[in-house]
């Protein structure tokens, strides 16, 4: 019997060991670059505004008037800053019909100074703003006595500022006049100012017709206002309503509803400038202070007055010598 052998088992290779897939490669993300989110956007936007404003400061700057307004003999340096402010009533620059308008009348050319007020700025403590009367009896540089709005009409600024200065004692440091088109301009740039009459007044001459107590008041009736002598004081009460309406007027043009929208700053940045006539010196951040001064608050009074006479000029304020010493000395 023949033995019969099995097969001998191949040896089996080795399993082949399969590698899991590879993960996808992981990709970094990168995180957004800060942009600053709304400090950024509101950095940009007050840049552009101080862009604007300065750009528009030194326009205004450039549209000034300005004429030599200080004189060559002057009195020394005295205490704190002192402006002239003159309301002249010129009519240049304005055609028949802007006089038939607000009532000014006359002659077209050159005129005299409706009003004249010493802002004083001392180093500390309250502003004050003097009125002068226009019919102020003072002795003009090389005329000899007569009004004190003559040396307008006999110098110009030059002139009524060596006036002013010769009469006070005091250095006036800084100019600005504004005459009869432009002040009613910049009343209507803003808006109108209200002003507070005490008793009606009706002026035909000043196109005026109003009640009293408080009411807004546009460009041409303000100017009537500051302009009447139809008032039992005649002059001295146009004085008390002239430094009303400055401080009103100063008061509506700082406030921030007119700095804010740009439908009245625009007007009233313009009309400003435009209507301006300043020393050569003197620049639209001068004027800026003004404002802010007399937005603080500010002592009004009139120069104080001792009497009236007839003279060769006319009938004349006569201020009180004392009381006129004192408060020039007060203000050295």
């Amino acid at each position: 019997m023949t033995a019969t052998s099995s097969p001998r088992p191949r040896p089996q290779a080795p399993a082949r060991h399969t590698p899991p897939p590879a993960a996808p490669p992981r990709t970094r993300r990168r995180k957004p670059r800060s942009t600053g989110g709304p400090l950024r956007m509101l950095g940009w936007i007050m840049a552009v505004v101080l862009v604007l404003a300065v750009s528009m400061m030194l326009w205004a700057d450039a549209q000034l008037n300005r004429v030599q307004a200080l004189p060559d003999a002057r009195v020394a340096n005295t205490a704190g800053t002192n402006w002239l402010l003159v309301g002249s009533d010129s009519r240049q620059g304005m055609s028949e019909e802007d006089a038939e308008r607000l009532g000014t009348g006359g002659d077209l050319g050159v005129g005299r100074t409706d009003t004249i007020m010493l802002l004083h700025i001392p180093n500390a403590g309250q502003a004050r703003l003097v009125s002068l009367p226009r019919d102020s009896y003072v002795t003009i540089p090389g005329y000899g006595d007569d009004k004190i709005n003559a040396a307008f009409t006999y110098g110009g600024p030059q002139l009524l500022t060596a006036t002013v200065e010769n009469t006070t004692g005091l250095h006036i440091d800084h100019y600005a006049e504004i005459g009869m088109g432009g002040l009613a301009n910049v009343v209507d740039a803003i808006g109108g100012v209200e002003l507070c009459p005490a008793e009606p007044i009706n002026d035909p001459l000043a196109h005026l017709d109003i009640q009293a107590g408080c009411q807004t008041m546009d460009g041409p009736t303000a100017l009537g206002y500051v302009r009447t002598r139809a008032t039992p004081m005649g002059d001295l009460d146009r004085v008390d309503r002239q430094r009303e309406f400055f401080a009103a007027l100063i008061d509506e043009a700082t406030a921030a509803n007119t700095l804010l929208n740009p439908l009245e700053f625009f007007p009233l940045v313009t009309n400003t400038a435009n209507s301006f006539t300043v020393g050569r010196g003197d620049h639209v951040w001068h004027l800026a202070r003004v404002g802010l001064v007399m937005r603080g608050g500010v002592q009004t009074e009139t120069v104080p007055v001792g009497g009236f006479a007839d003279t060769a000029v006319g009938n004349v304020v006569l201020w009180e010598p004392g009381g006129a010493q004192a408060l020039w000395e007060s203000m050295r």
